[in-house]
Formats: structure tokens, C-alpha cells, sequence
């Protein structure tokens, strides 16, 4: 049976990270003896790669998996021998997966990628995804490592069109989109399970930004080249905003001050995506709340509690604000979310399955 711990010591041939201060899931070969190490790294991957056909050589002499959530995504890095890896219809409709799309840079090794009528090979360094609604095959060479995020197609935002305009489109390492999207998830890989929960969601949504840009630059809605001009400002200014949720002070003008910008050209970016500072800040601010109120260790919080700790400085403004947007009060959605049951489908998607393909 597969063993999780936090703790196990770094394994012969893995890059070197410190196992012991990781606070997530480990799932790691190295303490297994040599002819138990196939059979443990097959159900190590079956309950990491979810509902897909798995090939693994016969022989297997190392492997790690490492996991940890963030909030309503989750962040994986693998580290192994070859392997290929196969979601067919048949699967798709067995299993719970479709809802999440997969973000992975392929931090060492080499690979190959078919989704939507495209093949391409990966090369090390390149970032690609892949959605679990659609047939997948995804091959990994000798000694390979990926960092993975796995966001909910909600979170993500983007329309079965557009997501299919990214799918199995390699941003090669050496474009700008390409750079800012490696770097971010390497972070958010090396670093999950030691963030703060609103720290690492900060970072994972600069990700689903800048996955939005590449959308719209595939699709021609921006100049192709560098994400610069207002793309890569509204990229910055999303991430201060998300960095400062819990100041009350927080606004339209601050936050123009602070990039040196006026309140007007604010303005007019959050228009360009059909909203407004004031709601992108409380429709933030709200996903805070919802999670602070499910979380066990916040049970003795009152709701006042933690709608101040997070900017909102009138409890009845936030209890009708909470209302509009879930169709509960802030009292009865954490009377209903309990840690062991489901959210009510009025609140937020549901939780990570046990397997989810990554």
C-alpha cells in the first residue's frame, strides 16, 4: 500500500530539496525495497494521475510525488523514470476529473504532448497544458521532473473555444509569457505547503492571469511578441490587489498611486474585461471569506471576524454582499460546511477528487 508522509529524506537521483520542511503530501520510493518499487509507484501514480491508462517501465528506481493544496487548486511535482500516460473517452466519462485543466512545466527531461488534433514535443523548461475534458496522451522520458498547477476550469475563466487555442501549445522558454509563466509555477512548486493560504492563491491566480493573456494573444485580442502595455500592467496590478486584501483602505486611488497610474486609465483597464476595480476587489475578497469560513481552525471566529480580517469594515454590507453572490448568508453557509461534507452548490465548486490527473 502507497505510504504519504511529509517527511521522508531526499531520494538518490531527485533534485535537492529539503523533503522535511515540505507540508504537503510525499509520495516517494525511496525507502521501498528494490522489487516492491514498480507495484508501489504504479498506485502511487493511479492515485495521483486519476482516472487514465498507465505504462511504467518493469523496472523502477526511483520516484517522488509531491503534493499540496491551494485553496481550490492544487500544486504537484513529480519526479521519476519514464512513463506514458493515456485519458480516453472511456475514462473520461468513468471518472470526476473534466472540471480541471493542468498548467505543467516540464522542469527537467523531455516529453510528448497530443491533445486537439496537435503532437508536440516538449523540450526542458516549457510550460504547457492540457484539459481533462478531452482525450489526452502525454509520453515522459528518462529521468523527468514536472511542476504542475491544476485549476478548475471556473477559476480559469476561459470558454471551451479559447481553451482550446492553448491546449497542447508549448510556450517555449525563451519568450516572455513563456519566462513569467516557468517562473511562477517553479515558485509556487518549490514552495507550496509554507505559504500562508492567501499568499499561495495570490501567486496561483498571477498564473491563471497570465494564462488568460495567452488566450488572447493566441486568439489575436492583444499584439502578439512581449505581454507588455496594459496586459502585463492589469497582470500586476491583480497581484498588488491580491497581496493587499486585507487593508481596508484599499481602492481605486491607492491603487493607482501605488503603479503610478491615474484613477481614470485604472479605470478603463478593468472596463476592458467587463468589470470594475470595486467588484474585482470584492469578488476577492468575498473567495477569502468563503474559505475562512469553511477552514476548522476558524470555527471560534465570529462571521464579523472574518469579514474584518479581510477589508470588509460593515458586517450587514458583507452579509447582503455574501448573499447576492452565493445565496446564503455568511451564518448558513458555515452551519452547512462542515470539514467533512460538500460545499452547497450555491457556495463554490467541489473539492479536489482523490484523483486528479496531473
Amino acid at each position: 500500500m502507497v505510504q504519504k508522509s511529509a517527511g521522508q529524506g531526499e531520494m538518490a537521483g531527485a533534485p535537492a530539496t529539503d523533503e522535511e520542511s515540505f507540508a504537503g503530501n510525499v509520495l516517494t520510493t525511496a525507502t521501498v525495497p528494490a522489487h516492491q518499487r514498480r507495484a508501489y509507484w504504479r498506485e502511487a501514480l493511479s492515485r495521483t494521475f486519476g482516472a487514465v491508462d498507465m505504462s511504467v517501465p518493469r523496472e523502477v528506481n526511483s520516484g517522488t510525488i509531491r503534493t499540496a493544496p491551494l485553496g481550490r487548486l492544487q500544486v504537484t511535482t513529480v519526479d521519476g523514470g519514464p512513463l506514458e500516460a493515456r485519458r480516453t473517452p472511456r475514462l473520461i466519462a468513468q471518472g470526476a476529473e473534466e472540471q480541471y485543466v493542468v498548467v505543467k512545466l516540464l522542469s527537467k527531461g523531455d516529453a510528448r504532448l497530443e491533445q486537439d488534433n496537435r503532437d508536440v514535443a516538449l523540450r526542458q523548461g516549457e510550460v504547457f497544458i492540457y484539459d481533462l475534458a478531452r482525450p489526452v496522451r502525454l509520453i515522459l522520458g528518462d529521468c523527468f521532473q514536472t511542476k504542475s498547477l491544476v485549476v478548475p476550469r471556473q477559476v480559469l475563466g476561459l470558454s471551451e473555444s479559447d481553451l482550446r487555442h492553448i491546449t497542447a501549445s508549448p510556450l517555449r522558454s525563451g519568450t516572455a509569457l513563456g519566462e513569467l509563466l516557468s517562473t511562477c509555477l517553479a515558485r509556487l512548486a518549490d514552495e507550496a505547503g509554507t505559504y500562508r493560504a492567501h499568499t499561495g492563491e495570490s501567486i496561483a491566480r498571477n498564473v491563471v492571469d497570465i494564462l488568460t493573456v495567452l488566450a488572447d494573444e493566441r486568439l489575436g485580442r492583444i499584439s502578439t511578441g512581449t505581454p507588455s502595455g496594459d496586459a502585463a500592467l492589469l497582470l500586476r496590478i491583480r497581484a498588488f490587489i491580491g497581496r493587499h486584501l486585507e487593508d481596508p483602505d484599499l481602492s481605486p486611488k491607492s491603487i493607482a498611486h501605488a503603479h503610478h497610474i491615474s484613477v481614470r486609465y485604472l479605470h478603463k483597464l478593468f472596463e476592458r474585461e467587463g468589470t470594475t476595480v470595486s467588484r474585482w476587489i470584492q469578488s476577492r475578497r468575498l473567495e477569502a471569506c468563503l474559505r475562512d469560513l469553511g477552514r476548522r481552525e476558524n470555527t471560534g471566529l465570529t462571521v464579523a471576524a472574518v469579514a474584518r480580517r479581510w477589508g470588509f469594515t460593515s458586517a450587514a454590507h458583507f452579509s447582503r454582499v455574501f448573499r447576492a453572490a452565493y445565496g446564503v448568508s455568511p451564518s448558513e453557509w458555515r452551519d452547512v460546511h462542515r470539514p467533512e461534507s460538500a460545499l452547497p452548490s450555491q457556495a463554490t465548486p467541489r473539492t479536489f477528487p482523490e484523483k486528479v490527473f496531473v
